[in-house]
């Protein structure tokens, strides 16, 4: 239990502090070349892992319940397993994979209501608005939204392509070719590197199957 806790603690710690420092720090939508292929590249997300979102408000309120409901159920499970003594190659990726649904679950719940700015929905025309400036703390309720309407910060950028195609160029002449260029956050990488240690260990994480 300790070892759970303590990645938890760790990758919460470093993905919050990391969030406030690039809201309270960036405009949104500002970039800083950390070193060639990496970037901090701050935009706020109101969905989904590596900007992915749908629905708006709706769409919204359905992922933060998903996540409320999947932390939940990985609380009871984390019980069971350390019950029935289960390895470490199944207990720590599935906390760094906890860690990482808390982590974005934070943002998404309660950002709305610390920071006096950020990305509102704008239920008159259907989409997401953006804002200038650079946020503050603010007390908390008096944010930019309500409960549960706070979008998720990310700012990792690993556009390790980043070219445009010369004007020359027959057909694709001045086209601007990015890989990597989703933006993503502390949470989604855990989330990430957890599952692919469960993948890549997963006949050592569950030995005798798929057992809840």
């Amino acid at each position: 239990m300790k070892k759970i806790a303590l990645i938890t603690f760790i990758i919460l710690l470093i993905d919050q502090v990391s969030k406030f420092y690039v809201k309270t720090h960036f405009h949104l939508g500002e970039s800083l070349d950390v070193i060639p292929g990496f970037k901090l590249t701050f935009v706020e997300n109101p969905g989904m892992a590596y900007g992915f979102h749908f629905g708006g408000l709706i769409g919204k309120y359905f992922l933060v319940i998903v996540r409320v409901f999947l932390i939940g159920g990985m609380v009871y499970l984390f019980g069971k397993w350390l019950k029935q003594r289960a390895s470490n190659y199944l207990l720590l990726p599935m906390a760094m994979i906890f860690a990482g649904a808390i982590g974005n679950l934070i943002d998404g719940m309660f950002y709305g209501l610390i920071f006096d700015s950020g990305t509102v929905y704008d239920e008159s025309i259907g989409r997401w608005i953006e804002y200038g400036g650079i946020s503050q703390v603010t007390e908390f309720g008096t944010g930019y939204a309500d409960f549960m309407k706070g979008c998720v910060v990310d700012m990792l950028h690993f556009p390790l392509v980043d070219w445009h195609v010369p004007e020359k160029w027959p057909l694709i002449g001045g086209t601007h070719v990015e890989f990597f260029k989703y933006i993503f956050n502390v949470a989604d990488s855990a989330i990430t590197m957890g599952a692919a240690l469960l993948l890549i260990f997963r006949k050592k994480a569950f030995p005798h199957g798929f057992d809840l």
